[in-house]
Formats: structure tokens, sequence, C-alpha cells
């Protein structure tokens, strides 16, 4: 804008100096050009009163200084001239300020020389006796005058651009100083032209919508990313050529990353060429899906296309970790089949011994054998099914009722019901701690308790000992059953707890068990809020650690 202003301004200044220049020099041309025609002229009547008093002797008695006088006779012959000789100039009977003088008594023209430098005048007046006077005199032209006057000229255009220039330079800093110092952040805070005024309220509206505009997005945009952040599910949103516009914490778990990659390639963020084919897939066809396994979980990946005005502006990724619901299915599978199992087993054997005394095929004094086993059969198909019921009630989260409970008191009592199993298994049973209340579920604790010490014992060695251990830490209530048993290797510690997970199924089966107590111990625990730690080893012993808030 400076530019154009000291441009405007320089422009201006030198019109109006070459005008004024051609105007001066126009007015004082013309204004001497009229003096000497008038002095011409008056020279002229009074050289024509001297010939007609005197005769044209008076010729000889005249000075002469710039004018050149010339007498022609009414025939055109040349009569006397001042500067050339007469008597070898041509005829001017042709001379067209002669012929205006014979006709009309005076007469007057102009010629220029041939470089148009000088012109010269000429007037004429006939005399009484029928021959004409002229009087002449060269002058320069305005365009002789310019060249004569060129040195000073271009001193003066070079004093007159200098002082435009300058001039033009400070002028338009000062129009431009104020413009430049208007605080577009605060239009209504300027001292400026009044002129603006209209501009900066017009730039004061704008800024109130734009910053209107700016916190409604700032806070659509701590919406989004608080609804994304607090996302179970992975997002991942990509512009243009993969660029990473956003991530959320659960994808950044996904991928594993440990710094910032917004506005990164998504390359350098994963390589997986199942990844971005599936991405590719959801450029072209819009949707693109794909179920990954990593760290030992299930993911489920589905990616859609972003179009803006019919044209791909991006990707959205979203990742669902799948692997409880892929672990459910497992479970619920295996759970089927191990119920199946279980139940067709004791079955066969119950339909098998009722069969052969249907058919008479067993002794008498064997039938009470059979139906014994009968029996067993049947008590061991009741305990799996209350087991599955407690399982299922778990599951379904019956509510049950919560009361007091001393900890101590209750697990002696179920140390006192199992002691004559482990009188059998030649185990050792021993309590320690002291009274501890807790608020919890009688038939869940039942469950924990004997399910624990039960186990404790079974898999104990003969001669060995199980030490169960009650009391408080940090408001918690806090159950150790410790064995000298068998032990759990490390690869089955972290399933012992599924439903119908066993060890060593052959043992399993030759002590009995449903497999599902420590499933049961597990859902109680969790209903109760409670916690349970393992640590075991082989042929050394297993600790288990309960933990329950009071």
């Amino acid at each position: 804008m400076t530019k154009k202003i000291f441009r405007s301004i320089f422009i201006v200044a030198m019109i109006v100096f070459l005008s004024c220049f051609a105007l001066i020099m126009g007015v004082l041309y013309n204004y001497y050009n009229a003096q000497q025609e008038s002095g011409l002229k008056t020279e002229l009547s009074l050289v024509a009163d001297g010939i007609e008093n005197v005769g044209i002797d008076y010729l000889n008695h005249i000075d002469y200084l710039e004018s050149r006088l010339t007498l022609v006779s009414a025939t055109g012959d040349v009569l006397f001239d001042s500067q050339v000789d007469f008597s070898e100039m041509e005829n001017h009977a042709e001379r067209k300020e002669i012929k205006e003088a014979l006709i009309n008594g005076t007469g007057q023209s102009s010629r220029y020389s041939s470089t148009l430098t000088k012109q010269t005048v000429y007037y004429a007046k006939r005399l009484s006796n029928g021959s004409v006077l002229r009087v002449s005199m060269s002058r320069y032209t305005i365009l002789a005058l310019i060249f004569s006057m060129i040195d000073s000229i271009v001193i003066i255009l070079a004093i007159a651009l200098i002082l435009s220039v300058i001039l033009s330079h400070s002028l338009s800093k000062r129009i431009v100083k104020p413009l430049e110092n208007v605080n577009l952040d605060k239009p209504m805070e300027n001292d400026t032209y009044n002129e603006l005024a209209p501009i900066l309220t017009r730039l004061e509206e704008q800024h109130r919508q734009i910053h209107n505009q700016r916190e409604e997005l700032k806070e659509r945009k701590n919406e989004f990313f608080a609804v994304i952040s607090n996302m179970n599910e992975g997002l991942v949103l990509l512009g243009e050529n993969r660029m990473i516009l956003s991530i959320n914490p659960a994808a950044e778990s996904f991928f594993n990353i440990d710094h910032d990659y917004i506005k990164k390639d998504f390359i350098l963020l994963e390589r997986d060429p199942k990844i971005n084919k599936m991405i590719s897939l959801a450029e072209e066809s819009g949707k693109g899906e794909l179920v990954v396994s990593r760290d030992g979980r299930e993911y489920q990946l589905s990616a859609s296309r972003v179009e803006t005005r019919d044209k791909v502006s991006g990707v959205v990724i979203l990742i669902f970790d799948m692997t409880e619901k892929v672990f459910a299915e497992r479970n619920r599978k295996e759970f089927t089949a191990n119920v199946s199992h279980e139940l067709k087993t004791p079955l066969q054997s119950i339909m098998g011994s009722a069969e052969l005394i249907q058919n008479g095929l067993v002794k008498d004094e064997d039938i009470p054998q059979f139906v014994k086993y009968i029996r067993l059969e049947a008590s061991r198909m009741v305990t799996l099914i209350e087991d599955i019921i407690r399982l299922s009630q778990l599951d379904e989260q019956t509510d049950f009722i919560m009361e007091e409970i001393d900890l101590f008191a209750f697990v002696n009592a179920e140390l006192e019901s199992l002691r004559f199993v482990a009188e059998n298994k030649h185990v050792t049973l021993s309590l320690h701690g002291k009274t501890t209340i807790i608020k919890g579920v009688h038939q869940l604790l039942h469950e924990v308790v004997y399910n624990l010490c039960d186990n404790a014992i079974k898999y104990n060695v003969n001669e060995g000992h199980v030490i169960v251990t009650v009391k408080e830490d940090n408001g918690n209530a806090v159950l150790i059953v410790e064995d000298t048993g068998i032990g759990i290797s490390k690869e089955h510690q972290l399933r012992i707890f599924e439903r119908f997970y066993r060890v060593d199924k052959s043992h399993s089966k030759q002590i009995g068990g449903t497999g599902l107590g420590l499933s049961i111990v597990k859902h109680a625990l969790q209903y109760m809020n409670g916690t349970i730690d393992l640590e075991s080893k082989m042929n050394v012993g297993t600790t288990i650690t309960v933990t329950i808030p009071k």
C-alpha cells in the first residue's frame, strides 16, 4: 500500500510540475511574441510615415537592430532590403503578406525554417505610391527555446524529481503509519482515520463472531476428546494420504505407542500388511474389517471411509477388544461339552448297572454293591448340578443376604467338618489367627472356605500339613490356606479358576470332584468384592491368599 500511495503522489507531483512548466513556458512565449509583434507593427507604422514624408532615402538613415525592412514595388520587384542586396532578390509579388497588403492595405504571414527551430514573422503595409513596406523578424520556436534551455530544465527537473521522491515518501509514510499501527485484535480501541470507522466496526463484529465460533469449536473439541478418551474402543482418524489426525488412549494401547504420532503417516505407526490392506479396502469400497490377535487378546478392527464432496478425505478406524466375548464363547462351548461329558458318564454307569440288575445278570449277594455304586454316581450328579446352579446364580448376580460373620469362627467350623477327610488322608489341619468380623454372604463364604481347604487336603501328600491363617490387613480380612501338597505348574496356574479345568484329569478323577470348585470360589469372591492370589511350586506346596473387604 505504501508503494501505491508513493507512486500515486509521485506521479501527481510530476504531472503538476510538468503542467506548470508547460503553462508557464506557453504563457511567457505567447507574451513575448505578442510584445515582439506589437513592436514590429509600431516600427512598421513609423518607417511607413517616414517614407511618406521624406521619401525612400529615409530608409538609409535608420539604425536596424533585429528587424529587417524590405520595400517592394506594386509589381513585386524589391526596391530596398536592410540585410540583403535587393538587386539579387527574386520577385515578391506572390508572397502572402505582399498580396494581402496590395489588396487590403496591410498583410502578415509567418514562415518556419526547414529545421523548425526558427519562425520568421512578416508585416506589410501599402504606401500611398502603391509600393509595399514590409518588416520582418526571426524568433525561436518554443521547441528551440526548450532545447536552448535544456541544461537548466534538466537541473530543475532533477531537483523536482528529488523533492517529489522525498515528499512522496514522507507523505506516504505519514498516511500509512496510522494504518500500520491499527490493532486488529481490538479494532474499537484504535485512534485512526474516521473513514476507517465502518471497517473497524465490522472487524469488531467479525472478531466477536470468530471468538464465539472458536469457543464453540473448542468446546466441541474438548467434548469429542473427552468422549474418545474414555472409550473402551480404540479410535483412529486418518486424513488425506493416511495422515493421523487423532488417536485415543485405547488405540495407543493397541498399537503400543509411547509418543505423539499426530500428523504423521500411519505407516510409521503400524506396518502390519493386513491392517494396511484393510484401510485400502475401506478407501476403495467404503468399509473394511479384520480380526487380529495381539498380546494374548483378540481384537476386531473396522475401517470406514469418510467422503467430502464425493472425494475420499479420510478413514475412521475402530478397534474393539473382543477378548472377553471370544473367551466367553470358548468357555461356553467348553462348559457345554464338559457338562455333557460330566453328566453323561455317571448316567451311563447308572444305566449300565440298572440294566444288569434288570436282566438278572447280577447275583443276589452283589446287588447291594451295584445299588451303592448307583447311589454314588447319582450323588455325584446331584453335586455337579448343585455346583452348576450356584455358578448360574453368581453369573446372574442373584441377590444374596449380607450379614456379619466372624471369619475366624466360620473357618474353624469348616475345618472341623473336614477333619475326618483329613485324617483319612493323614493330613494335619491347623488354624491360626484371631476373631475378624466381616460383612458377607454365609453361603458364598462356605463355598470359598470349604473348596479351598478341601482342595488343600485332596491334593496333599501323605503326612502333609494344611495351615489356615485368618488376619486383618489395612482394613481387609485376609484368609491364607497353605498346604504341602503336589503343587501346580506355572502353565496351569492361570487356568485353574476356569470351569471344569483340571490340572491332572486322571488324578482328579480318582479323588473325585466336579472341576467347578475353584470357579465357584472366584465368582463368590467377585460378588463379595474380594480377591484371590495363588503361589505354588511343584512338589513343595501351594499358598492361596484371599482378601475380603471388612
